[in-house]
């Protein structure tokens, strides 16, 4: 008994290693970035300084709230990625639905595709997806074709229709998730008199509640991520927060270069604004805490929730 409560406690301790093991590899790049944010330059050549600053400052972060235009690129990136997120649950939740739970000929053939648009790569569709939006006339229907590019209009249209970032991924979770309910809930529902559509939206889609947040959290951080379709598609009047982090270091340089004893927020860093590859460092590097920091706001919030949903979902799903 002895013994076998020991290993019981020996086990534990071990996973215990692992499970912190883990977390510290993962969240190590994260206090990295906040710990360089309030750093400055003296911080930054002391080898003993490791993760708490000596010469604590906020200046970089003022200065990456300036060049990177927060409070407007917070807020449409923010409306970018609510509106698509919301879309693209909308639409992959109708899409795997009729799937799981209509046969049509085709049905798997559309799923297979469904599949394979996992497996595309991106840079396979640009030239394309980049030609239809240039040049869009709606399959033929509008005489004369209109530039959708620098709007925000290719999102909308690719997350309505279910052709926007990973909605493979979510029309196969949902699909599978409405596979596994009982058939006889809508049975039931069609003897009470309710058609497809009142039995989708009264018995099918409040089970799936746990699902929708899952694809609506998975839409909301990739869409804020996103850099790729967001530079194909808006180009040069990009105004979201990954556009500003991007061009954050180049907007910062050009304005030392021009001004070199104007900006008084790059002296307090440590020295004068001289634009060196340390100031830039430190203020990349608090641009990259605020990106994340509406992020880690929504999940503090929702990740009872969220993992709650990921419980729900692997016991039914």
């Amino acid at each position: 008994m002895n013994k076998h409560r020991f290993a019981l406690l020996l086990w534990s301790v071990v996973r215990g290693c692992l499970v912190l093991g883990i977390c510290f590899m993962i969240i190590y790049p994260v206090i990295v970035k906040i710990s360089t944010s309030f750093m400055g330059l003296s911080d930054l050549y002391d080898n003993s300084v490791l993760f708490i600053p000596r010469d604590f400052n906020i200046e970089g972060y003022r200065i990456a709230w300036r060049f990177m235009n927060y409070p407007k690129y917070l807020v449409n990136t923010v409306c970018l990625s609510l509106g698509v997120s919301i879309l693209q649950a909308a639409a992959c939740t109708l899409i795997g639905y009729g799937l799981a739970r209509f046969n049509f000929p085709g049905s798997r053939l559309l799923f297979i595709l469904v599949i394979l648009a996992l497996v595309v790569p991106p840079q396979m569709i640009m030239i394309p997806v980049f030609l239809n939006f240039r040049f869009f006339d709606f399959y033929g229907i509008l005489k004369k074709p209109i530039n959708l590019l620098g709007t925000y209009w290719p999102f909308i249209i690719t997350a309505a229709t279910g052709m926007g970032l990973k909605n493979g991924l979510f029309i196969y979770i949902i699909r599978q998730h409405f596979r596994s309910v009982p058939k006889d809930l809508e049975e039931a529902a069609l003897v009470d008199g309710a058609g497809i559509f009142r039995t989708f939206y009264k018995i099918m889609l409040p089970s799936a509640t746990s699902v929708l947040l899952i694809v609506f959290l998975f839409g909301f951080v990739w869409q804020w991520n996103d850099v790729y379709y967001s530079q194909l598609y808006l180009r040069d009047s990009g105004r979201l927060l990954s556009f500003g982090l991007e061009s954050i270091r180049s907007s910062y340089s050009d304005f030392v270069r021009s001004y070199p004893y104007a900006y008084s927020l790059g002296e307090r860093i440590g020295r004068a604004a001289t634009g060196s590859e340390q100031e830039i460092t430190i203020i990349n590097n608090a641009g990259m805490v605020l990106f994340i920091t509406p992020l880690l706001i929504m999940y503090a919030f929702l990740q009872k929730f969220f993992v709650e949903s990921i419980e729900r979902t692997g016991l039914v799903g």
